[in-house]
């Protein structure tokens, strides 16, 4: 037997397992630090999204909630220091599900910078939290809402990677991370 949804107006909705329309980062500002949207009907243009995105800051930077409906959308959301974390559902979407998704994000973004959640570490750490936006979501179908099997895809590990197959940029990661911890001894 097939379930279907059933709108206030007694219509039906086929059941769908792409769930999410866009996640997003935003500044304190409202600038896009990172965003994915995986509907080309809603929103198909980044003109469109970073439109939406500034609106949907703008209701949001000072409201003392955590959802809204907004252009359609049910967003779900959470700000951190100077970053909002934002999950768009459609306007029937289960707001548990789409809250599920959110904080299976902004938890793995915590794991992944060492509950270091900020603008300037999120923007060192782009590569790693990009790959966790995948591994939480991809086409708009939830794959996962565990943080810690999140990070555990997600987590780029140099340790592990031969020093002839790291990249310029992981090496230098490296040498960072091991000078700071020799002086901090």
């Amino acid at each position: 037997m097939v379930h279907k949804k059933i709108t206030m107006e007694g219509s039906l909705f086929e059941p769908t397992l792409y769930i999410v329309k866009g996640m997003c980062i935003l500044d304190n500002d409202g600038n896009r630090i990172l965003a994915k949207y995986y509907d080309s009907d809603i929103l198909p243009t980044t003109k469109e999204q970073k439109a939406f995105e500034k609106n949907l800051f703008n209701k949001t930077h000072r409201a003392n909630a955590e959802i809204i409906m907004l252009d359609g959308l049910t967003c779900v959301y959470k700000n951190n220091v100077d970053l909002f974390f934002y999950v768009m559902g459609s306007s029937h979407e289960n707001e548990l599900i789409l809250q599920s998704v959110l904080n299976a994000l902004y938890e793995s973004v915590s794991i992944l910078l060492r509950r270091n959640v900020e603008k300037r570490i999120i923007l060192d750490n782009l590569d790693a939290v990009m790959l966790a936006f995948d591994e939480i979501c991809d086409g708009g179908v939830i794959l996962d809402s565990d943080p810690t099997s999140i990070v555990s895809r997600a987590a780029l590990r140099t340790e592990d990677v031969p020093l002839g197959e790291q990249t310029v940029a992981q090496v230098l990661q490296s040498a960072k991370e091991q000078l700071k911890w020799s002086l901090l001894k």
